[in-house]
């Protein structure tokens, strides 16, 4: 019942935002992007997240109709509430499979996304993932490859990953292969390769570079044996399992926001300044989307 009345007044935010004035669709703007927090927290500490003062929750409480902000929060506290009922389980699968054909269907795809998931994990071993960890941070350089549909996984490790390590390289950058960038590579290197089926071959290729040269070698993939004669330093297998034509890449992503978490923390104080250092050039370029709340004239 209560994610039901949640739902409902995260439909009327989102209806009636843009008719708003600027405090109130930072408030509601909150709600909807952090219907959680919402759900746990004092007015006062909402507004803080906010941005906005605890007056304008009462405002925005106020124009839903509802007596207060504790009124307001109720129904976000009480979807928290069943959402982490242990009795529950898996019981909102359960109901959603006796829904029709299709959503049969999707809830088999959800199972197979959360089991993915959870095996995924639990083949990254504490000593996997703090080896992984100590080959990336501590390589003179490390390269990140992968090519067709996993390059996006390689990117956003990438991307996240050179905010604490400036020495961790995406290759191939451009429409060429990671051979190319491998010119000067050399012991001391790390080379992390990700690949699924069917397995690509330059990234096989860059494998083999990377072994000839004496570089470390980190190996995400669903096996081992992805083509003869590779050999991995440290093989990280993750679950690709789908019900289509493509592996589904949710426990690749898993294992790599775990290995980030595990970056950034042993990258302790220096890493969270280098990060800090680049979210402030971003914002200083206007790289993110704020909205502007209009100049008051004094008169």
């Amino acid at each position: 019942m209560g994610a039901e009345i949640k739902q409902t007044i995260l439909d009327r935010l989102i209806a009636g935002i843009d008719g708003m004035s600027p405090q109130l669709r930072l408030a509601a703007k909150y709600i909807v992007d952090n219907e959680s927090a919402f759900g746990m927290d004092p007015i006062r500490i909402s507004a803080g997240k906010a941005g906005v003062s605890a007056n304008t929750f009462v405002r925005l409480a106020d124009r839903l109709g509802f007596g207060g902000f504790d009124d307001l929060r109720e129904p976000f506290r009480v979807s928290l509430l069943e959402r982490y009922d242990g009795s529950a389980g898996e019981a909102w699968l359960e109901s959603l499979s006796r829904k029709g054909a299709f959503a049969a269907d999707h809830a088999k795809s959800i199972r197979n996304e959360i089991d993915i998931v959870k095996q995924s994990l639990r083949l990254l071993t504490p000593d996997k993932a703090e080896a992984a960890a100590t080959l990336l941070i501590e390589a003179h350089n490390a390269y990140v490859t992968a090519t067709r549909s996993s390059y996006a996984l390689a990117y956003y490790f990438h991307y996240v990953a050179r905010m604490s390590l400036p020495h961790v390289h995406l290759i191939p950058r451009h429409m060429g292969s990671p051979v190319d960038e491998m010119v000067s590579v050399e012991a001391g290197d790390v080379l992390m390769a990700i690949t699924f089926p069917p397995y690509s071959a330059d990234t096989i290729d860059a494998l083999r570079l990377a072994r000839r040269n004496g570089m470390k070698v980190i190996l995400l993939s669903d096996s081992e044996l992805i083509a003869p004669a590779i050999e991995a330093d440290l093989f990280l297998k993750v679950s690709v399992q789908s019900h289509h034509s493509f592996s589904c890449y949710a426990g690749a992503m898993a294992v790599l926001d775990s290995l980030l978490h595990h970056i950034v923390n042993k990258g302790g104080k220096a890493a969270q300044l280098r990060i800090s250092r680049y979210q402030s050039l971003r914002e200083d370029f206007g790289a993110y989307w704020r909205a502007k709340l209009p100049k008051l004239r004094r008169k």
